[in-house]
């Protein structure tokens, strides 16, 4: 849906992008790269299609991604 702005569950073209909120430390489903609370927090990004409910996560940063690789990979 990120790339195609159309649902691939249903054809919608009714997608809407739901970005992390910095200023809560627990909004979205945050990936943590760091033992230590709240540090290197790395947002996740929904896209949800508004007709059917699909939801698609990303990560949208060449450097984010960087990171959980060296964290976890």
């Amino acid at each position: 849906m990120k790339n195609t702005e159309v649902c691939p569950k249903c054809g919608s073209k009714s997608i809407v992008r739901v970005p992390d909120n910095p200023n809560r430390h627990a909004s979205g489903n945050n990936i943590y790269t760091s033992t230590l609370t709240l540090a290197k927090k790395i947002p996740v990004i929904r896209y949800v299609c508004c007709d059917c409910g699909y939801v698609e996560n990303w990560v949208e940063t060449r450097k984010a991604l960087d990171e959980i690789k060296r964290t976890f990979g």
